[in-house]
């Protein structure tokens, strides 16, 4: 029996996955609906890299400006040795043929949030509900019952679909009754920012440098007014005493030597996944970002997958509406996005951690020289770049028909 607050499509998560897929379907015509458990826009340490075809899609739809104007734009990244300083250094004007933007942009994931935020509150068949929390999920023919839980929700939302881009602890995967396969490294990342200008201090530094340091590793990350500093504790000690502010500190005076000590203006310490759903949909259910594939952060790819899993699906719904039977198109959706997670995402960003985490000095330098070389061929550093970029990526996906 439909109710007054029936959507065509629910989309549960109000993450910029979740919002930029909202926004994507909104602006198609199609009464929508965002659920999102927070009481606002989350603005955590969390993702702050976007890759240049990411950027291109996002300036199809309007925002890729505005988002690039609250950013740094980054035209180098680098692998290098510390402190001796011997690096490998990618520059990404040499897929400028692939892209309209050869260059990661470093801006933390909220700031797209909130663009979002703001185009998605101007659409008149968009409705967001903060503070709501999904509590069952039930399928039949005709659509979807939501069971929420919220002051401002309704008790329950019908939708023609679901998009579940909840996150890693996805209550939309749970209801679905799929595992998350995979495992949890066994380290603990900790992640500080500080303003202390790394630049002027370290030779040829770009602001993206990924860095092995003696018995261990780290990398910096800049963002607009800040480094982010991730941190690697050592496996033999406990982490609870390798995140207090003492230990920060000794982790920070490692890299730099800074007798006032750093200001530190933000941690977190974070486990670190490798894990993908079986499927990215059951019925009229399906799943996008985190709630779909997890993998390292190093590389940066985890969120710009989850965006690039939005934008196939709003081809996917698009092509329902259209007529496409909805098993089949949404059958498509799957085998061109989970593929990708698997053996680009996931498989990239697990081989990037495995080579920062080598520990022989002999193996770093071989692996630094390969690197090099990489770098010195024009040939195989663009293969190179549209593969990190995710632009091979993304061809992958448009090649499965």
């Amino acid at each position: 029996m439909a109710c007054a607050n029936d959507v065509e499509v629910a989309i549960v998560g109000g993450g910029p996955v979740g919002l930029v897929t909202a926004l994507l379907l909104a602006r198609e015509g199609i009464a929508i609906a965002v659920l999102e458990k927070s009481l606002d826009i989350e603005t955590d340490l969390r993702a702050s890299t976007f890759h240049p075809p990411t950027l291109d899609l996002l300036d199809d739809i309007g925002l890729g400006q505005d988002l690039i104007s609250q950013g740094l734009v980054c035209p180098q990244w680098q692998v290098r040795l510390h402190p001796e300083g011997d690096r490998a250094v990618f520059d990404l004007g040499v897929i400028a043929r692939a892209t309209r933007h050869p260059y990661r942009l470093q801006c933390e994931q909220w700031k797209l949030s909130r663009v979002v935020f703001a185009a998605l509150s101007a659409e008149p068949n968009a409705e967001i509900f903060f503070a709501t929390e999904v509590t069952d999920v039930v399928q039949d023919e005709e659509g979807v019952t939501l069971d929420l839980g919220g002051a401002k929700a309704p008790a329950k939302l019908r939708a023609r679909f679901v998009v579940g881009a909840d996150g890693a602890r996805s209550a939309v995967r749970q209801a679905l009754g799929f595992a998350f396969e995979g495992e949890t490294y066994p380290e603990t990342t900790l992640l500080a920012t500080t303003t202390f200008p790394f630049a002027d201090h370290l030779e040829g530094l770009t602001n993206i440098a990924y860095c092995w340091k003696a018995g261990g590793n780290f990398s910096l990350l800049r963002v607009p007014g800040r480094w982010r500093v991730s941190i690697y504790p050592r496996e033999e000690l406990p982490i609870e005493a390798q995140i207090t502010d003492e230990a920060i500190q000794a982790s920070l005076q490692e890299i730099v030597a800074h007798a006032p000590g750093y200001e530190v203006l933000e941690t977190r310490p974070y486990r670190v996944h490798k894990r993908i759903a079986p499927h990215y949909y059951r019925g009229r259910v399906a799943l996008a970002g985190d709630a779909a594939h997890l993998n390292s952060p190093s590389g940066g790819m985890g969120l710009n997958g989850g965006l690039h899993d939005a934008f196939e699906l709003l081809a996917a719904l698009r092509d329902i509406r259209a007529g496409a039977p909805s098993p089949q198109r949404l059958d498509l959706y799957e085998r061109r996005r989970r593929p990708v997670a698997l053996e680009q995402i996931i498989a990239q960003a697990d081989a990037n951690r495995a080579r920062m985490r080598e520990r022989d000095p002999a193996k770093r330098r071989e692996i630094l020289a390969d690197l090099q070389a990489i770098a010195a061929d024009r040939e195989r550093h663009e293969a190179h770049l549209l593969r990190t970029s995710m632009i091979a990526g993304l061809r992958q996906a448009a090649s499965v028909s």
